[in-house]
């Protein structure tokens, strides 16, 4: 399929529309970011709710 690249304007052919090869380089240098580890607190469920008084009758 020949088209014009949306990032560069220039005519290229290729099987799927986007960025040519030279802009996909480019883009993958200068935006890619390196993976890192993000430390998280543990989960814990808040109580937003109380029990009520029939919940809690014995019987």
């Amino acid at each position: 399929m020949i088209f014009d690249c949306p990032r560069c304007s220039g005519s290229v052919d290729e099987e799927y529309f986007g960025p040519c090869d030279t802009c996909r380089i480019d883009l993958r240098a200068t935006i890619r970011a390196d993976a890192r580890d993000v430390d998280l607190a543990e989960y814990e469920p808040k109580m937003n709710v109380t029990p009520n008084a029939v919940a809690l009758k014995d019987d």
